[in-house]
């Protein structure tokens, strides 16, 4: 046999080599790939919670812009002017008359939690109805709360939840990691 008929293949050893090496890369690569994946679900619930902080914000600057001191139940000038607002400005509900208790807080349910959502944020939302929403919704007292369902940690320990009260304004994240 001649050099060139004998160097046409790879040798057992070099096949080892390459598997051992590539081995080595996924032990370290994979870790990372499932870590990514937890990192978006996070980005994803932060990212939702500020576009609903920017949408309540927005409505109580539409309501002080219109020189309001009440509660109302059409805040014109902000989306289709059905939002209603406490007599703090904070969105209450989205459709229907109420307009809040006197001193300004707001007895919310999730009804009312889903027309908040669905009066301060754009039509591409995540969604909180159907047969697989992205949240679910509950709501008691003045706070709402929308739990994340994507990642398959709702009910658990780890879950990540959307907070916003409605007496004061304030949205919070939380994620039980």
């Amino acid at each position: 046999m001649s050099a060139k008929q004998r160097n046409k293949g790879f040798t057992l050893i070099e096949l080892v080599v390459v598997i051992a090496i590539l081995a080595i890369l996924a032990a370290f690569a994979l870790p990372r790939f499932a870590q990514l994946s937890e990192e978006a679900h996070s980005s994803n619930v932060k990212a939702t919670a500020g576009a609903l902080a920017a949408g309540v914000a927005l409505a109580k600057a539409q309501w002080v812009a219109n020189g309001l001191t009440a509660a109302t139940d059409t805040l014109e000038g902000f989306g289709d002017g059905d939002l209603n607002v406490s007599s703090r400005g904070w969105p209450v509900a989205y459709t229907g008359g109420y307009t809040g208790e006197a001193d300004g807080t707001a007895a919310m349910n999730p009804s009312r939690c889903e027309q908040v959502w669905e009066g301060v944020l754009q039509s591409n939302a995540p969604t909180i109805t159907g047969t697989a929403p992205d949240y679910v919704v509950t709501g008691a007292d003045s706070v709402c709360t929308y739990t994340y369902q994507v990642d398959g940690l709702a009910g658990t320990a780890d879950e990540k939840n959307i907070t916003y009260d409605a007496s004061t304004g304030d949205i919070e994240t939380t994620e039980n990691q």
